[in-house]
């Protein structure tokens, strides 16, 4: 038994329930808000967004570092573009036995490219190789200047004593620090 139905009645009713919808999609009675003027602009939007990112990276076969976070945004179609990590970023540096001896995390962290500049924010936690601890609110990395900075008030937990201050200046390795302002009482031999 043939089909009632033509393929000629069929795009019939294909092209008037296309019809049917277009019309209900553009009717409006002024209630419903404009879908163009609600879109957000290209360049206000990541151009890539990845979740639960674990890389590492090697040297000479051995891995040295680890980077963790929950949220990786990228936004290079705009001017000044950016690399934007709203739930956090962990680093964690490796010894040889894969044994951690130094790490840094933060709650929030924005890597400016054109500066060369990380942006840590929230609850900084850095640990040295010498196992000191540093925390902060705020602490830059400048890779173009090889340093660490911060404006903010910082905390230094090493073996025998905690030192505070406002402000504060490193090397890369967070061995020799400047603390700007320093606070509390401070040992002196």
């Amino acid at each position: 038994m043939k089909p009632s139905y033509s393929i000629k009645r069929l795009c019939g009713v294909a092209v008037v329930f296309q019809l049917a919808i277009m019309l209900l999609l553009s009717c409006s009675n002024g209630a419903t808000p404009d879908i163009a003027k609600k879109t957000p602009k290209r360049n206000t939007l990541p151009h890539l967004t990845s979740k639960n990112v674990t890389t590492t990276i090697s040297d000479s076969g051995i891995t040295r570092f680890r980077i963790t976070t929950p949220e990786w945004l990228v936004f290079d179609s705009i001017a000044k573009p950016y690399w934007f990590f709203p739930k956090g970023i962990l680093f964690e540096r490796f010894n040889t036995k894969y044994h951690i001896e130094a790490k840094m995390k933060s709650d929030q962290a924005t890597y400016h490219q054109s500066k060369s500049l990380w942006e840590f924010n929230g609850n900084v936690h850095v640990k040295n190789l010498q196992g000191e601890i540093f925390e902060t609110t705020q602490l830059f990395w400048d890779n173009a200047n090889n340093k660490f900075y911060s404006d903010k008030k910082i905390k230094i937990v090493q073996k025998t004593r905690i030192i505070t201050g406002i402000g504060f200046e490193s090397n890369a390795s967070l061995t020799r620090y400047i603390i700007k302002n320093p606070q509390g009482i401070i040992p002196v031999e």
